[in-house]
């Protein structure tokens, strides 16, 4: 590392948490214990998972099982809707049935107690290291491999207590991760990006180290020590059997795979539209204007703590912003789409881990109204933090590009 890097990843380091600390409710009583926890806990993760090398091979398997997953998938959309249709690169056809099939999958490991076990240990440690209870712990760390309205389904007796931190600890978590269901199909779009690196390993990386650092900055935002248990400790039960794991798990992808075409449809048309308006006035004003411009500029001082140069921090800034303002899904093909040489290795790879989770304006809709649905009583609480739990979990992932960008 030369020094003026160095310099930029200490700034990085206290710029990321800074930026925080204007969205807390009492500043003054911000426990910095819990910071300095949440920055250790991701570095000990990230060495753990990139620099082990029993896990990188670990990881070199489960790569493995992804492209037979692919042709797994491939071959059921094959029959479905006919070889010569499927067999067209379109987002319908080629993405989209990867997250029915991962959220089968998903549901399946649930039943039989794989997930569990791994989401238990994570969700022990964020309890030991930040003073939570069972409850939030299980929920937020559940957000690695389900989905962000279905981890808080696992606790929803627990939802009416909760406090007002422990619900930003939920939202958070649940918009700095990607859920498991997604991941094939975003490996799908970015692997001709990224040919020589091991993107299911970087996928698991992102979502597991971003757990403490959502939980890092709801303890910023309402700093509070209250804490709510489990009136018996045992993880929730959630399927009957595993065919009711398949047919579940099954129909809750179909639901994803919908929603997120449907919300691609609206939001790309609305970029189009905007950016046409924006057109007309750059024209008479003799100036390039668009939506992806101008978050250019915006999010490039976020990039640059991030710890990328500034010369590329204009690219990684649109990118940024293009994920918080519409989502990963618009966000990551413009990141497969770039020409070579426009970013770095490195700078791409700390962009990816930038955009890996679904803090969007989208996802607090979603957020709010799921949550909203399984305790209505809770309703005004979930808006209230919904705007911090949206700052802090794209601070989070921002957080997580930063400490891999200096392992790598």
């Amino acid at each position: 590392m030369t020094a003026p890097y160095i310099i930029q990843i200490i700034i990085g380091f206290i710029g990321l948490i800074a930026l925080a600390v204007p969205f807390s409710n009492n500043a003054k009583i911000i426990n910095y214990k819990y910071i300095l926890y949440g920055v250790l806990a991701q570095i000990v993760l990230a060495a753990f998972l990139l620099k082990i090398p029993l896990v990188v091979s670990a990881f070199e398997i489960l790569d493995d099982g992804v492209t037979v997953l692919q042709l797994a998938t491939k071959e059921g959309a094959g029959f479905v809707f006919g070889s010569e249709l499927s067999a067209f690169q379109t987002f319908a056809f080629s993405i989209l049935p990867f997250i029915i099939v991962m959220s089968c999958i998903s549901a399946i490991l649930w039943y039989w107690g794989v997930l569990p076990f791994i989401v238990n240990m994570l969700s022990k440690v964020c309890q030991r290291l930040f003073n939570i209870g069972g409850p939030v712990g299980l929920g937020a760390a559940a957000n690695v491999f389900i989905g962000q309205v279905e981890a808080p389904l696992l606790i929803k007796p627990y939802l009416s207590k909760l406090s007002k931190k422990e619900i930003l600890i939920l939202m958070t978590a649940g918009m700095a991760t990607v859920a498991g269901s997604v991941m094939v199909a975003l490996i799908s779009i970015l692997e001709s990006q990224f040919a020589n690196e091991n993107l299911i390993q970087h996928f698991i990386t992102a979502s597991v180290l971003s757990v403490p650092a959502a939980i890092m900055y709801a303890n910023i935002m309402i700093p509070s020590n209250e804490i709510t248990e489990f009136s018996e400790n045992k993880t929730p039960k959630v399927y009957k059997s595993t065919m009711d794991a398949i047919t579940r798990g099954t129909s809750d992808g179909t639901n994803i795979a919908v929603s997120v075409a449907a919300i691609l449809i609206a939001v790309i048309a609305l970029v189009f539209i905007v950016n046409s308006f924006l057109g007309l006035i750059g024209s008479y004003l003799g100036l390039d204007i668009s939506i992806q411009i101008i978050l250019g500029y915006l999010f490039a001082p976020v990039a640059w703590l991030m710890g990328i140069p500034w010369g590329e921090a204009l690219i990684a800034g649109e990118l940024l912003g293009l994920k918080t303002t519409l989502n990963e899904f618009v966000a990551y093909p413009a990141l497969a789409a770039l020409e070579p040489g426009i970013l770095s290795d490195k700078s791409k790879l700390i962009t990816f881990y930038g955009l890996c989770g679904f803090a969007n304006f989208s996802s607090v809709g979603i957020l709010v109204s799921g949550m909203g649905a399984m305790a209505p009583e809770r309703k005004e609480d979930l808006i209230e933090v919904s705007f911090q739990a949206l700052v802090g979990a794209t601070l989070a992932s921002c957080m997580t590009g930063l400490i891999v960008g200096c392992l790598i």
